[in-house]
């Protein structure tokens, strides 16, 4: 399955940051996060492992209370079921991936930019 680039069909799911899940596998779900600079993302948690990458832009995550201040081409992993947090500086992008797939999340699929579905 492949997911073509589409700039369409984001989601906005909190004031300031929206959402397109590209692609769901049997074992990991990755989506495409835009964050508007001061968007919020308020303290929670969830059943799967989150890895991310920051492809531009600028935030601090806070996890487990721990605070990190992440730029363009910076990387995390948080555990599954660890609160986090994050506060978005400039405008930004992440790409991030959750094992297993967030059930949540599978409702942001964008499905018109799927090819390979045979």
């Amino acid at each position: 399955m492949v997911s073509l680039h589409s700039k369409m069909n984001y989601t906005g799911i909190l004031p300031g940051i929206r959402i397109k899940t590209l692609l769901v596998g049997e074992k990991t779900l990755m989506t495409k996060i835009l964050l508007s600079k001061d968007a919020l993302l308020p303290d929670h948690s969830h059943p799967s492992e989150q890895t991310g990458y920051l492809i531009s832009g600028s935030m601090t995550l806070y996890i487990a209370g721990e605070k990190h201040v992440v730029t363009s081409g910076d990387s995390w992993m948080i555990p599954a079921h660890v609160p986090h947090r994050a506060e978005i500086l400039e405008d930004s992008v992440a790409l991030e991936i959750f094992s297993p797939p967030r059930d949540d999340y599978r409702k942001y699929l964008d499905s018109d930019a799927l090819v390979g579905l045979e």
